[in-house]
């Protein structure tokens, strides 16, 4: 079951603030700032997607601090009564839309903090990606670091040992028999290298970062989509729960989020697609399928970044010049206008005391 995900996990207090009450959109409303993220969307030339729980709820995977959330019930004593097994739950329409959304270049990246798979079983090629907290349907080499996709979830849960030996052969280069241990984090480990610097990097080059279904209470996962507004990028959140980054958001949206992917894809002329196994790469063969990030990729970025970053610091320090240069010929025209009133008022006092 996924929450038995949750109890494999070493015990941790500070879990955030649990059951908040969720908050709706009226049905008008909804339309209306839907309209207004495709606006923004189409503004955009890249756009990132930030994914957390909620996007998996209607999958049957409960989230962690909403109302019936997994944290939330702990807290009483008390479990989830609805929460499917990871084997059986399948891609829920934002996670087919966001997958369509990447194809058609409408969303350039996407970070995620789920472990439940979904994004890779959606089909979502892994240069589209980082995750951030690990994935329950790969295991990793302790020795060459290669990535594999399994048929099944991991037995285990906090990098450990699964009892699995590394496949790595002598074709590609060969690993001598590794250990593979499970790839989802404890609380106490570090986040993925590569999954956070391609995150990171992402995010703040981003002219538009949007928040689906988490309340970014966990950091650094949580921060990386306000990396963007120091350079003039925008922000959008959509949760059901109050986050703790309203007040920085350009947008929030008070739904659920399958409904405002349908209504984005709507507009933009985007298809969603079924869910399709034979596209699901955990559908294959267990270990036939790597899921490792490319380093090339990396430098590639970081490039791109560098050049980037420069770019949009030098646009706004033009913006901030200019800006300041118009207030000081407002300023000067203020003070000649207010000159030559003063001037006109005595002209009259003047004629009056003739």
């Amino acid at each position: 079951m996924s929450c038995n995900y949750a109890e494999g996990l070493s015990k941790y207090e500070n879990k955030g603030v649990l059951g908040v009450a969720e908050i709706f959109d009226t049905p008008e409303l909804v339309e209306e700032k839907c309209e207004q993220l495709v606006k923004m969307m189409l503004a955009s030339s890249h756009t990132v997607v930030h994914t957390g729980a909620g996007i998996s709820t209607s999958a049957g995977i409960p989230d962690f601090r909403g109302p019936n959330g997994v944290w939330t019930l702990e807290e009483k004593g008390e479990k989830p009564a609805v929460n499917i097994s990871f084997d059986d739950a399948v891609p829920t329409r934002t996670h087919m839309a966001l997958k369509s959304l990447v194809a058609s270049g409408h969303v350039q990246y996407i970070v995620s903090q789920n472990i439940d798979g979904l994004h890779l079983r959606s089909g979502l090629a892994r240069e589209h990606l980082s995750e951030l907290h690990g994935n329950m349907f790969l295991e990793v080499c302790t020795k060459c670091r290669r990535q594999y996709v399994r048929s099944s979830p991991a037995p285990t849960v906090g990098k450990k040992e699964t009892g699995n030996i590394c496949p790595g052969t002598s074709a590609e280069r060969a690993c001598r028999r590794g250990k593979l241990i499970d790839n989802i984090l404890d609380w106490e480990h570090d986040l993925p290298e590569n999954d956070l610097q391609l995150a990171f990097m992402h995010s703040a080059m981003a002219d538009l970062n949007i928040c689906l279904g988490t309340t970014l209470q966990i950091v650094p996962s949580g921060d990386l989509p306000l990396k963007n507004l120091k350079h003039g990028g925008r922000l959008v959140i959509c949760n059901l729960q109050p986050t703790k980054h309203d007040k920085k958001a350009d947008l929030k949206i008070s739904t659920y989020v399958d409904a405002v992917l349908e209504r984005v894809a709507k507009r933009l002329g985007v298809e969603i697609p079924e869910y399709r196994r034979e596209e699901d790469p955990t559908k294959r063969d267990t270990y036939s399928v790597q899921w490792n990030i490319d380093g090339k990729m990396v430098k590639s970025l970081e490039k791109r970044y560098d050049s980037t970053i420069k770019e949009k610091t030098q646009l706004k320090k033009r913006c901030s010049t200019s800006s300041i240069d118009q207030d000081r010929e407002d300023l000067k025209r203020n003070n000649k206008k207010l000159k030559q009133e003063q001037r006109s008022n005595a002209t009259n006092e003047g004629d009056l005391n003739s």
